[in-house]
């Protein structure tokens, strides 16, 4: 599907991959998540081909990496419940035995970590709520705070905030900015030119089959070196 595709993120930043829809941004997404193997060239973390090495170590890398959908998925549960459901798939067996009393139940019943993600997305007072009584809204939040609770290297975004409205899409884009803060990557997808504006330190463009062009976000946007970025920017392409 792609072709020529290169893209590169670093601890600490925001990349915003902007692009039509149906371009391909969230099988770029996939396949940076490890979920999807590419059928030529390489998708490396931290020096490593992920698809060289055997399935357990593949499986130690992707629990460095976090993923947020464009539609939340929760559980049958509290707020707390979903938001600790990573910390727990991330540890080993042993680990997950050792640390189940003392990492996950903290003398209030949430783990520290679950409590910090839920102050960041501004939802501390839903701990105990049922995930199915939230607002489509506050949902969104919780699946990122899920994705942020257990400290990803690497957080990547499709489209976290299509259907939300200002004051929770606000919420997210402020939590965009305290992963960064914290030195995780974030790789955000996004339709929205604006977003990615507010938000990124650098923005790739998927054009076609490939990434066009990338750069520091005000380059981007003020004075690309690709025709095809200027003419997607302006609206002067038609998809």
């Amino acid at each position: 599907m792609f072709r020529d595709l290169s893209i590169d993120v670093e601890t600490g930043e925001i990349v915003a991959v902007i692009g039509p829809s149906g371009v391909g941004k969230t099988t770029l997404l996939r396949m940076l998540s490890l979920a999807l193997e590419p059928d030529g060239g390489a998708v490396e973390f931290d020096g490593t081909d992920v698809w060289s090495v055997d399935d357990s170590e593949r499986l130690s890398l992707r629990r460095h990496i976090g993923m947020v959908f464009q539609e939340a998925s929760l559980f049958d549960a509290s707020v707390a419940r979903n938001v600790e459901y990573g910390l727990r798939v991330r540890r080993s067996w042993s680990d997950r035995l050792r640390s189940e009393l003392h990492s996950i139940v903290s003398s209030n019943g949430t783990a520290d970590a679950v409590r910090e993600s839920l102050e960041i997305v501004g939802l501390t007072e839903k701990t105990d709520q049922h995930a199915d009584s939230l607002s489509g809204g506050e949902a969104q939040r919780v699946s990122f705070a899920r994705a942020l609770a257990y400290n990803p290297d690497i957080l990547l975004l499709d489209e976290p905030t299509s259907d939300l409205d200002p004051r929770n899409t606000a919420v997210i884009e402020d939590a965009m900015s305290e992963a960064r803060d914290r030195g995780i990557g974030v790789v955000v997808a996004t339709h929205d030119m604006h977003q990615a504006e507010r938000v990124a330190d650098r923005v790739a463009v998927l054009l076609d089959d490939s990434i066009v062009e990338i750069g520091p976000t005000e380059a981007i946007f003020e004075s690309p070196s690709d025709d095809r970025t200027r003419k997607f920017i302006a609206g002067e392409l038609i998809y």
